[in-house]
């Protein structure tokens, strides 16, 4: 990630985020996620930043977002495969 020069620090910082309640989660993949807990936690205060961010980490294939639109189910984040292995 340190040599891709699409992301900036609120890339980063959500990709922590999502670290972090991936290992809360017991390292299952896929995991659940809510958009208000991963703002809080990364910092992020946007809403449109927020889905900004978490739909480039999709498109680069940092992770896999799937998005639920229900508040109280939460949306899914998958590993990629080559993620894991490393």
């Amino acid at each position: 990630m340190s040599k891709d020069k699409r992301l900036n620090a609120t890339h980063i910082s959500l990709f922590t985020g999502l670290f972090v309640y991936w290992q809360r989660s017991d390292f299952a993949n896929p995991f659940n996620i809510t958009r208000k807990a991963l703002m809080a936690y990364a910092k992020i205060a946007s809403i449109a930043t927020y889905h900004k961010c978490i739909r480039e980490l999709d498109a680069y294939g940092y992770v896999r977002y799937q998005p639920s639109f229900h508040p109280a189910k939460g949306s899914l984040i998958y590993w990629p495969e080559n993620l894991e292995k490393n």
